[in-house]
């Protein structure tokens, strides 16, 4: 039987390059969406033409709607053995007209549920001594962005949770890693103009924008067993923006 994972904020962009890529690498694939509904589910039709694949509807903000989902998927598919914490939001504004609500909601998006899903997956790893966590950060979160302190803010914390984690559940034999995307080519920069893309391209070393691919290829790299022995580590996925 194949090992299960679970992708949150799977349905699209960076999740739905990673949900094709461990379904690639053969694990049973859980896709789990808030409301991008369609798309969730034509993945998962996609993705069982080579392996298990389900969708999940999950609201990463609450407690009770994570352990229902993740309930979900051990029906289904099997105990979970590896998750990706790719589920966020971003927004790009002045700390002074941040409002509490949209603070909060950043802050519970990007970072509580990492919390919520890493105690919700943990239950069966611990019992098995044996599992991988992934945590998408970001490259602001390991160096801030102007305009986006809340989204910074929970991105760091993505990164000090992971390195906490890893050494308490280390002794059970799970791993725990952050993958932090520089700017990739996704939904998050819908908003940007084509002036200020070409200009992050040539900020960037490699010379371009990054694609979803590109940090599914190094989730692929932390769930294998290549990676075995390494834990509490942050890779930069920058193409060199941030080394």
């Amino acid at each position: 039987m194949n090992k299960v994972a679970v992708v949150t904020g799977g349905a699209k962009g960076i999740g739905a390059a990673v949900c094709r890529r461990l379904a690639a690498d053969g694990f049973s694939v859980a896709v789990l969406y808030r409301t991008s509904q369609q798309e969730a589910e034509a993945l998962a039709r996609e993705l069982s033409a080579v392996t298990d694949a389900i969708c999940v509807p999950v609201d990463v903000t609450d407690a009770a709607s994570v352990t229902a989902a993740f309930e979900q998927v051990t029906r289904e598919l099997g105990p979970v053995y590896a998750l990706v914490n790719n589920a966020g939001v971003a927004a790009q504004e002045l700390l002074t007209d941040v409002t509490d609500g949209a603070w909060n909601t950043m802050i519970e998006t990007d970072l509580g549920s990492v919390f919520r899903c890493c105690r919700a997956a943990l239950s069966h790893m611990l019992h098995s001594h044996d599992g991988r966590i992934v945590n998408i950060a970001s490259m602001w979160g390991e160096i801030g962005g102007s305009m986006e302190t809340p989204y910074s803010a929970a991105k760091a914390g993505v990164i000090g949770l992971t390195k906490a984690l890893a050494k308490e559940v280390g002794p059970s034999g799970i791993t725990v890693n952050a993958v932090s995307p520089g700017v990739i080519r996704t939904d998050m920069l819908a908003a940007f103009s084509d002036e200020t893309l070409a200009e992050l391209a040539a900020e960037t070393p490699l010379g371009r924008i990054g694609e979803p691919n590109d940090v599914a290829g190094a989730v692929s790299f932390l769930l294998s067993a290549d990676a075995a022995f390494i834990t509490g580590v942050d890779l930069s996925v920058s193409g060199g923006f941030v080394i």
